[in-house]
């Protein structure tokens, strides 16, 4: 693929009316070396700094359900969508079936190889925007600013889906300028292309957004010459990019009873903190200095753009003048900016994320596109170096050397210590809890605070019963089951905020769920917390798990930080006919009716809010308080 597309670059030249370069070879070299040395410096990079996170054993935990037949589901039994990017799981699960390997190794090779390909298509697509003379030397630029910020090597494995975000957008990028770019498009390349465009929900929610203005533009663009008529044609590219999202949108909304994936719910993916937003991408690009080299090369990319512009007689902005230029190569590289500014003005309102750097990559990745590579004009046999190509070459290796600082710089020095802010640098995090430099299997984290202490009193526990966190380390309190004790125990739930190396390191029928909710709707469909951590602010309390659950909800036998007066208020707020509604659809058997009623209801259930205190929630929904306020 690598060659044909420098062939292409090449030839494309060749058929322009310009002068012919004296240095094809070094022009082609350089390019084709531009690519090998970013592709090698990101996989070494990504490799040395390889780690499986929390959040990405989250993903294997389905993965794992999927295989034994329990359905994309966390826990067997229960219809919830905890992963956000459906591509990611059923990907890892595609792969995870035909090689049968470890799943944690699988993951971290995709994660690499995908992100590897990221910077290798926007490097192609950015050629593309530059190439059709051999005069150019085309110089590695803003991939090499992308591989050199820390974040993004940590994020190339991390079993999240970083690298296929990234991918997604460098192949759309690189398609886009193939159809922008040809003189004859092939249906065949642009149902591909749409196909492609149309999988942005299910790549990530928001990269909706992406997929939408590139569909937007195809569909507005002038159709491709063909014996169908153009509103034909743009039937069929509306057919072949809902096909799937659409097809799937209908079956999570029966399946799971929601619009959208239940990570969502938990972090109120639409609620506002641009306070917190701006903190986010301050602790992100402060540190690197990063505006400077996007700024510079993205002036770069403008001026090399003047210096190629031919200066014709100006045309008028009609209608169809604008149809046509909606299929070139401007009309692209102002989609992905466009792309990049309104989802990092998303990122922002949301309040970011609390793994520094991971939300503003796709974002980053996104401006960085048309500079991907830079051209750098040869002169002219005789001809004077002009300002504009020594200001170019400056520009470029100011920019190399910022790389050099970038990629040697640790922005967050307090490793074990979750700052003010609540941003962490999550790989360090976990490397210095766990005591292993590469935490990759399950089996890393039992080094972690008090998994290997949940794995042991599981283990002592045969009865079953609700395991919550203690102050220490080394052991969990356990709430019983209540008699008689079925054969061969009640079956054991985990509470407890870190979903992967939990459930990762126990069984399936090991029910494990945490405060937040991003496993447990109960928790999931509370109010946010006003002040709390960014991406962890909800926290119901364990009270509900113990009356959910079924376990003994009185003293002495539950944990002695609970109250029985919280218990019998949270049995009483947990019979809300709404509330029993939106357990009802998870948990009942997946029938033609309860699937009907699901995609009904689904925006209901996504809107629907509680509150986590039991007393308030009585009184939200209007029941009888068991232990009624004492008057005044």
């Amino acid at each position: 693929m690598l060659v044909a597309e420098v062939d292409r670059i090449g030839d494309e030249a060749e058929r322009e009316e310009r002068s012919a370069s004296r240095f094809p070879v070094l022009s082609r070299a350089t390019f084709v070396g531009g690519i090998v040395l970013t592709a090698v410096l990101f996989a070494v990079g990504g490799w040395n700094r390889r780690w499986i996170a929390d959040d990405g054993l989250i993903v294997l935990r389905t993965i794992r359900n999927l295989l034994a037949g329990n359905g994309p589901v966390f826990n067997a039994g229960e219809r919830v969508e905890a992963n956000t990017s459906t591509a990611w799981t059923y990907l890892v699960w595609f792969f995870s079936w035909v090689t049968q390997a470890r799943l944690e190794y699988v993951v971290l090779g995709i994660a690499l190889t995908m992100s590897v390909l990221a910077v290798i298509f926007a490097m192609l697509g950015s050629a593309r925007l530059w190439g059709g003379t051999k005069s150019a030397l085309l110089l590695p630029a803003g991939v090499l600013v992308y591989v050199a910020l820390p974040p993004a090597r940590d994020y190339a494995t991390s079993g999240l889906e970083s690298g296929l975000v990234i991918c997604w957008i460098g192949l759309l990028w690189w398609m886009m300028m193939r159809w922008a770019q040809a003189d004859r498009v092939r249906m065949p390349e642009l149902f591909g292309l749409v196909f492609l465009a149309g999988l942005a929900p299910l790549i990530r929610p928001e990269m909706t957004l992406v997929g939408a203005l590139a569909l937007m533009m195809i569909f507005l663009a002038p159709m491709p010459e063909s014996r169908l008529r153009p509103i034909i044609v743009r039937g069929f590219i509306v057919a072949v990019a809902g096909l799937v999202p659409l097809g799937y949108q209908i079956w999570r909304m029966g399946y799971y009873g929601l619009p959208y994936p239940n990570t969502a719910v938990a972090k109120d993916a639409g609620g506002a903190k641009w306070s917190q937003g701006f903190t986010y991408l301050w602790d992100f690009a402060g540190p690197y200095y990063l505006l400077i080299p996007v700024l510079v090369l993205l002036v770069v990319g403008v001026l090399a753009a003047r210096a190629r512009r031919t200066h014709g007689e100006r045309q008028r902005w009609t209608v169809q003048r604008v149809r046509e230029w909606l299929r070139s190569p401007g009309a692209v590289v102002t989609i992905v900016i466009t792309a990049g500014l309104l989802l990092t003005v998303y990122a922002l309102r949301v309040g970011g994320d609390f793994m520094h750097g991971r939300m503003l990559l796709p974002q980053l990745f996104l401006l960085l596109l048309p500079v991907a590579v830079i051209p750098l004009e040869l002169p002219e046999r005789g001809r004077r170096v002009s300002w504009a190509l020594a200001g170019i070459l400056v520009a470029w290796v100011g920019t190399m050397g910022w790389a050099l600082f970038a990629a040697s710089t640790t922005a967050i020095t307090t490793g074990t210590v979750i700052r003010p802010s609540g941003i962490v640098d999550e790989r360090i995090y976990y490397v210095l809890n766990t005591g292993h430099d590469h935490p990759i299997r399950a089996e890393d984290y039992l080094d972690y605070p008090r998994i290997r202490a949940m794995v042991d009193d599981i283990a002592a526990s045969p009865n079953g019963g609700v395991l919550l966190n203690s102050p220490s380390f080394m052991f969990w309190y356990v709430a019983p089951p209540p008699l008689p004790i079925p054969e061969g125990g009640a079956g054991h739930t985990v509470y407890f905020l870190n979903l992967g190396m939990t459930s990762m390191n126990v069984p399936l029928d090991v029910r494990v769920i945490d405060p937040m909710g991003l496993a447990y709707p109960l928790a999931a469909h509370t109010e946010r917390l006003v002040d709390g951590r960014i991406g962890h602010d909800k926290s119901l309390y364990p009270d509900w798990v113990i009356v959910e659950s079924g376990m003994v909800d009185v003293k002495p036998w539950m944990p002695w930080f609970m109250d029985d007066k919280w218990t019998a208020q949270a049995r009483t707020a947990m019979s809300c006919p709404a509330t029993e509604a939106l357990l009802i659809s998870y948990r009942d058997p997946l029938t033609w009716n309860r699937f009907k009623h699901n995609l009904l209801h689904s925006l209901t259930f996504a809107k629907y809010r509680m509150d986590r205190v039991p007393k308030y929630e009585i009184e939200r929904c209007g029941l009888v308080n068991p232990y009624p306020d004492p008057p005044r």
